[in-house]
């Protein structure tokens, strides 16, 4: 724990809960950095961080007075974060699906919808669970899908240096996703 930063004491927290304002502004404000940390680890950027936290926080103001324990505020923020950046990484691979490659001549059945978003969740899922530093080249390079100089730049590194993270990052979530059994849906055979 950050002895700097201490999280809000308990008493405050149910003073917030109850009300209170200035315990409610106390409280934003002293989770204010500890939420910041924990979201720079999970985005893939500064400014996915940065809106996971300011979201995070939004929500901490909102609806403190839905936290069953007053000493469950760490971890409920930190699954608050978690569910904002995972919220950001599928955002970007629908809209990586939204030109698909080749024109379909049906919309797609109800039932290839719900596989392509449990599969979304899966890859979401895999890619959260990378390394920063593998998740952030990643997510810059495969899903937004800028050119390689431009992703080394971005975070400061050589291009051989930026292939070898991604390379990495690639291996690691083939390693996942293949380590992860995918949902069993039955088709419908008589199709």
């Amino acid at each position: 724990m950050n002895q700097r930063f201490p999280w809000p004491d308990e008493r405050l927290i149910k003073a917030a809960q109850d009300g209170d304002v200035a315990s409610l502004t106390t409280v934003v404000m002293e989770s204010q950095p500890h939420v910041r940390r924990f979201a720079l680890s999970l985005c893939s950027s500064p400014q996915d961080a940065e809106d996971a936290a300011q979201e995070a926080l939004i929500i901490l103001y909102r609806k403190i007075g839905t936290l069953r324990a007053t000493g469950a505020l760490a971890s409920w923020m930190f699954r608050i974060v978690r569910n904002e950046c995972l919220r950001q990484v599928r955002l970007l691979l629908a809209r990586s699906d939204e030109t698909p490659a080749r024109p379909e001549s049906a919309d797609p059945s109800a039932e290839d919808s719900v596989l392509r978003r449990l599969e979304a969740e899966r890859i979401a899922t895999a890619v959260s669970s990378l390394p920063r530093d593998q998740r952030q080249v990643l997510i810059l390079r495969d899903v937004q899908g800028l050119p390689g100089k431009a992703v080394a730049d971005a975070l400061g590194l050589s291009t051989a240096a930026m292939k070898s993270r991604l390379h990495r990052a690639r291996a690691a979530l083939r390693h996942t996703l293949t380590a992860i059994d995918p949902p069993v849906i039955e088709r419908d055979s008589r199709r």
